[in-house]
């Protein structure tokens, strides 16, 4: 009869080691899941924060300079030169610009034209070789401006 006492005591030692390890890995979960969840909720709260704090966005054009100050950094317009193709409109001419392109195949170099809509103050007439400079939109087939008259058609 010792015996079997010892056995049944050894035996509930063990069923009450492994409850109690069952027990502890059971825990274990539900405090990391808490954890985890708090943690989540902490980072919710601080992306709310962080945003309503947020300093408005710089505009594209402005750039920081090295002094700690801000500087509106402009973009280089574009430029063509070409001839006054025709000045019938009132402030307004169109230009025909020619560029050679080499041919991807033959090598052989063509000439391509253009033709730009330009806005005229300076009274630019057929002929003329000018250079125009990109600008905003002035209406809708005009975005180029007359910056100067580089050479007066003969007559």
């Amino acid at each position: 009869m010792a015996t079997k006492k010892k056995d049944e005591t050894v035996e509930e030692k063990q069923v009450d080691a492994v409850e109690t390890a069952e027990a502890v890995k059971e825990e274990k979960p539900k405090e990391a899941t808490k954890a985890a969840s708090s943690n989540k909720k902490e980072e919710k709260s601080k992306k709310t924060t962080s945003k309503a704090k947020a300093a408005p966005a710089k505009s594209k054009k402005e750039v920081a300079a090295d002094d700690g100050t801000s500087e509106t950094k402009t973009r280089k317009r574009a430029e063509k030169v070409g001839v006054v193709w025709s000045d019938k409109m009132m402030k307004t001419v169109v230009v025909r610009v020619e560029r050679m392109v080499k041919h991807p195949l033959y090598h052989k170099y063509m000439k391509r034209r253009k033709k730009f809509m330009a806005h005229d103050e300076l009274g630019a007439s057929e002929g003329d070789r000018v250079r125009i400079v990109e600008t905003r939109p002035l209406s809708a087939k005009k975005r180029w401006r007359v910056v100067e008259i580089i050479q007066k058609a003969e007559k």
